[in-house]
């Protein structure tokens, strides 16, 4: 026998007020995203601009100018990663929005599982970006201790 769940006023409420606040974040998260793709087009443009040996060799190379190419492309990469969780949102916003105005609960389900998408983006980004955090400490680690005893 399976057991229904009803909400009650209070409940409602809440998530009416959730989808309220989440479409204002996934609206500005959107417009965030649109910034950093024209952010990454302009650095695209402004770094083709400039040349890689302005000096002509007597300074040495510079790593930044090298990598020059590559600074438009990371804007724009991060822009398509923050696009999955702000669309998440903003599918859950709506799919509350339409849940509440229709008492449908298949659609709640629906927008539940799109908040569920977007705190597991979230989630997995996160453990990501530790892993990442922990592999330079342990690589600056690595790299003080053998400038310290002359290895390099």
């Amino acid at each position: 026998m399976e057991e229904k769940l009803s909400l009650n006023d209070l409940a409602v409420e809440a998530l009416r007020e959730s989808a309220k606040w989440c479409t204002f974040l996934a609206i500005v998260g959107f417009i965030f995203i649109a910034l950093m793709v024209v952010m990454g087009v302009f650095m695209t443009v402004a770094m083709t601009a400039i040349p890689s040996d302005p000096y002509g060799g007597a300074m040495g190379a510079n790593p930044i100018l090298a990598m020059k190419e590559y600074f438009g492309a990371f804007y724009i990469l991060m822009a398509l990663l923050y696009f999955f969780p702000v669309y998440y949102l903003y599918k859950y916003a709506n799919g509350t929005k339409r849940a509440l105005e229709s008492s449908n609960s298949d659609v709640l389900s629906d927008a539940l599982v799109n908040l569920k998408s977007h705190h597991k983006f979230l989630g997995i980004m996160t453990i990501i970006m530790i892993s990442l955090y922990i592999l330079a400490i342990i690589g600056f680690v690595i790299f003080f201790a053998s400038m310290a005893s002359g290895g390099m």
